[in-house]
């Protein structure tokens, strides 16, 4: 007979029952149940590989780093990137496998000067006035690098807002009106020739090797002053600055790879949209028939970039938006990957509003809905939030901090166990596979969300399950044969953050609980 596994949330305790006859709060009601939602997971029908899941150690990590106690900087890094497991069986952390690293522009050795007014947001340079570096400048990120690497994270990438203040046209680390690249034409050689020595100092400072470099970031906005590091570029500028950019990587025999676009919304990637002049940036760098065509260079990734803001509102375009991303995508070249490389609840709108530090479920949930419609509408083969710490009273950060250059408490969000429910379990390597859900494959982002992820050998296979509404839905999965499968949920509980809640059988009829995250992992 089948076992049902109910997830109850009583006066804020976790209950987990099984029983033959069902159990729980139902057990003597006659009350014919519905029959559960029957998820079939397809492991024939595969689509794409899934490399990492991420976060940017903008901009705290220069405190938390080096100024912070070393027992509460660990702490940190081993809510982020720890693979081990409490007594209990919970993760202790989310195992991120990516780690962004801010490669600054110097604001900070500005001081008031940068004009940024928040000083948290202005970026220490390693590139110094006379020309030389200093290794020491961007310690505190150094320090939290290797941590990440002793934690098992391996792939890192070194992201520019902005080229160093010396190089610029203003000599400041944002742009006077908007209109073109804050780097004059002639200084891309030695913006280049930066961006190979910052490769090699981290690999000797810190034993870490960048697999990618992202010279341009969100390039469609105009980054005036002041509010942080930031430049904007012109396609036909990202083209120049990418070609001079190849050449000195290959010239010096190194081996990042160049991260396109970072484009700062995605319809920016697949039509001209608002700027045409910095839109339509798949076709335009990746179609062999564009004057700015990169995708013969070595050194550029093959992939394409971009952010999920401003495309999460409503239901209709967060999936809309998507398909046709993936749709333009394939019409230029099958072989691109898509990866999402930075999100955070930046946007307001009728659901949800980017201020307001939100340490549970409401921000999760949203979160949850859009890495959902990204990883299996979308099919990005990465998934990298934007500020791993944060100091701020905004949707921003997994893990926040007390705003104190040199010690604070730390605090946990919602959001932080919500990405785990993929970070921490889909690995470098495997790969998406089909799903239905009461025979019926069709996109949704506002009923059961259902995702399933392959191992590359097939002996594990990760199906997580998002349900955004208040009721709970029981559900059975089927195409995966028997099989012992753990689970771990994430609800309003205080202490449900992604909690191990036992070992079940592949059979078992298991119940997601409303506005609640379960991850299955099928061994």
């Amino acid at each position: 007979m089948t076992k049902l596994f109910n997830l109850l949330m009583l006066t804020g305790i976790l209950v987990a029952s099984c029983s033959p006859e069902g159990g729980g709060d139902d057990a003597n009601d006659d009350t014919p149940r519905p029959a559960p939602t029957e998820i079939l997971l397809k492991p024939e029908v595969r689509h794409q590989v899934v490399h990492n899941f991420g976060a940017s150690d903008a901009w705290s990590v220069q405190f938390i780093g080096d100024q912070w106690p070393v027992d509460k900087r660990k702490a940190i890094a081993d809510l982020l990137f720890s693979t081990e497991n409490k007594s209990d069986g919970s993760p202790i952390g989310i195992g991120l496998s990516a780690w962004r690293f801010n490669i600054g522009a110097g604001s900070t050795e500005q001081g008031d000067d940068s004009q940024i007014d928040d000083e948290w947001r202005r970026a220490p340079g390693f590139l110094q006035a006379d020309g030389t570096y200093d290794w020491s400048a961007q310690q505190g990120q150094l320090n939290f690098l290797k941590d990440a690497a002793e934690r098992g994270v391996a792939t890192f990438i070194g992201f520019v807002n902005s080229p160093p203040v010396s190089f610029t046209r203003n000599g400041k680390a944002w742009s006077d009106d908007g209109t073109k690249a804050n780097i004059a034409a002639e200084n891309y050689e030695d913006f280049a020739v930066f961006l190979a020595e910052v490769s090699k100092g981290i690999r000797d400072q810190a034993g870490v090797d960048l697999d990618y470099l992202s010279p341009f970031n969100e390039p469609q906005w105009d980054w005036k002053c002041c509010g942080q590091e930031g430049s904007p570029w012109n396609n036909s500028e990202i083209y120049k600055a990418t070609v001079v950019i190849d050449s000195v990587l290959n010239a010096q025999g190194l081996n990042p790879q160049i991260e396109l676009t970072e484009a700062g919304k995605i319809d920016y990637l697949f039509a001209p949209s608002d700027k045409p002049h910095r839109g339509d940036q798949i076709r335009v760098f990746f179609d062999p028939s564009s004057a700015w065509y990169v995708g013969d260079l070595s050194s550029v990734a093959g992939k394409v970039a971009g952010h999920s803001y401003f495309s999460t509102w409503d239901a209709e375009w967060l999936i809309s938006s998507r398909r046709t991303l993936w749709e333009r995508i394939g019409v230029v070249d099958a072989g691109l990957e898509y990866w999402m490389t930075e999100y955070c609840l930046l946007e307001d709108n009728e659901e949800m509003k980017g201020s307001g530090r939100d340490l549970g479920m409401d921000a999760a949930m949203y979160l949850a809905k859009v890495i959902h419609a990204d990883m299996a509408i979308a099919n990005s083969s990465v998934w990298q939030w934007w500020l791993a710490i944060s100091p701020y009273d905004y949707k921003d950060g997994l893990v926040y901090i007390d705003h104190n250059k040199s010690d604070g408490a730390y605090y946990e969000s919602k959001m932080l166990w919500t990405l785990g429910h993929y970070s921490r379990f889909i690995r470098p390597g495997y790969r998406r596979i089909a799903t239905a859900v009461d025979g019926t494959s069709k996109d949704t982002v506002t009923g059961l969300m259902v995702s399933a992820y392959q191992s590359p050998e097939a002996e594990q296979t990760v199906v997580v399950l998002t349900n955004p509404v208040k009721g709970k839905r029981e559900v059975v999965l089927r195409g995966i044969g028997d099989g012992e499968l753990d689970i771990y949920q994430t609800s309003a509980a205080a202490t449900d953050n992604l909690t191990f809640l036992g070992t079940f059988s592949t059979g078992d009829t298991l119940t997601v609980p409303g506005r609640a995250l379960v991850t299955c992992v099928i061994r």
